[in-house]
């Protein structure tokens, strides 16, 4: 089942610390483009359909609606709405689109587009870029703004951030796959249906880039897209740690801070995991490798692994989000005692399976690490800044 709208939807990809946030907040400016926070929907919700059950039940489709319209990580994306009444609201309004994953999905970014008074939607999630094929099953004339950065820069500012990877293989690791995987959609997919920025660029010419991602999209381009800096959520996101600049003007200051933030060591092991890479999105000075065992690589997963779940409640930590996100994965599991599914799908949808899915499905640590430190979950929304 898929949707096909006049007003094509915008999705924005990227890696993490690659400037899809800057694109979400610039693109919400425009008079025309509705694009709010994250949603983290493809991640959290598409590969695990199954586990609710069959989904022509009203009921089934209702739990799903529910989950996705009260699970956001700014709540209610920050709309003036009604919490007792808001997700039967979604639920109506899916079930007039589509009642489907895709119904549900295109029913939250309507309801946010009319808030806004604006005709058209966009979302930006990161790691979407790993879920382009079921984007494209459910929005079939979708277009698609990949940014792009260099990913010892974006692993630089990972690891210096409250969230996400803590060593320089999981960093590397993590942004290789990022281009790996859109890397055939890149050359599959038209002109009309992709556009590439590349965030060196664009920081040093932004106008003449937004100029022609406007003509992309088939909109008028506007000086306003520049006042983002000025916006209520990019103010907001400028109190946090990660996302401070997000309320100043457009700079190219934080190019190339990989030369001060990774050592020579760093580098090295960044041009092992991902050295083609880099040079084949143009990015030169790529240092000689250095190659890790095996037994280098199980430690660095494993420590990966283990300060991410111990840091969650630290200052600036993710325990708000990944609460919910443990809260989820516990109702597949009382779904499935409940006899709503019972076995994985053969073949499992992408990433079950995968040795990273719990982070490619937007979870923040593992789970046999929270359980390991006994790490008490915080559904508290007065530590939530976003």
């Amino acid at each position: 089942m898929s949707l096909t709208f006049d007003e094509r939807p915008i999705i924005v990809i990227g890696s993490e610390r690659s400037g899809t946030t800057l694109v979400m907040a610039i693109l919400g400016c425009h008079p025309r483009l509705a694009v709010p926070e994250v949603a983290w929907y493809y991640t959290r919700f598409r590969p695990y359909l199954f586990t609710y059950g069959d989904l022509s039940e009203v009921e089934n489709f209702r739990v799903l609606c529910h989950e996705m319209a009260y699970g956001l990580r700014t709540p209610f994306w920050g709309m003036d709405v009604d919490p007792e009444t808001f997700g039967n609201e979604i639920v109506d309004r899916a079930l007039e689109l589509e009642q489907s994953f895709a119904g549900a999905y295109a029913a939250m970014f309507q309801y946010y587009a009319r808030k806004e008074g604006k005709p058209r939607w966009g979302e930006k999630t990161p790691y979407n870029l790993f879920y382009i094929e079921q984007i494209l099953e459910d929005f079939p004339n979708a277009q698609f703004v990949f940014i792009y950065r260099d990913g010892r820069d974006a692993s630089a500012e990972f690891l210096d951030s409250s969230f996400g990877p803590t060593n320089i293989y999981s960093a590397a690791e993590l942004w290789n796959m990022g281009q790996e995987a859109v890397k055939p959609w890149r050359q599959a997919l038209s002109r009309d249906q992709w556009f590439d920025i590349k965030y060196e660029d664009f920081v040093v010419d932004p106008v003449d880039h937004l100029k022609r991602l406007c003509n992309f999209l088939g909109e008028d381009y506007t000086d306003a897209l520049l006042e983002f800096h000025t916006t209520p959520t990019a103010q907001r996101r400028g109190k946090t740690k990660d996302n401070w600049a997000l309320a100043e003007p457009i700079s190219d200051k934080h190019v190339g801070i990989y030369k001060e933030q990774l050592s020579v060591r760093d580098q090295r092991i960044m041009a092992w995991v991902a050295g083609d890479t880099l040079r084949e999105l143009g990015y030169d000075d790529v240092l000689e490798p250095l190659a890790l065992t095996d037994e280098q690589v199980a430690f660095m997963d494993e420590m990966d692994g283990r300060y991410r779940a111990a840091t969650l409640g630290a200052p600036g930590g993710w325990i708000v989000y990944e609460s919910y996100n443990d809260g989820l994965m516990d109702q597949r599991e009382a779904r499935r005692k409940a006899g709503l599914w019972s076995e994985v799908p053969d073949p499992a949808p992408f990433p079950i399976g995968h040795k990273h899915e719990e982070y490619l499905s937007g979870m923040r640590a593992q789970r046999r690490w929270k359980e390991h430190f006994n790490i008490q979950r915080d559904r508290s929304r007065s530590r939530a800044v976003l």
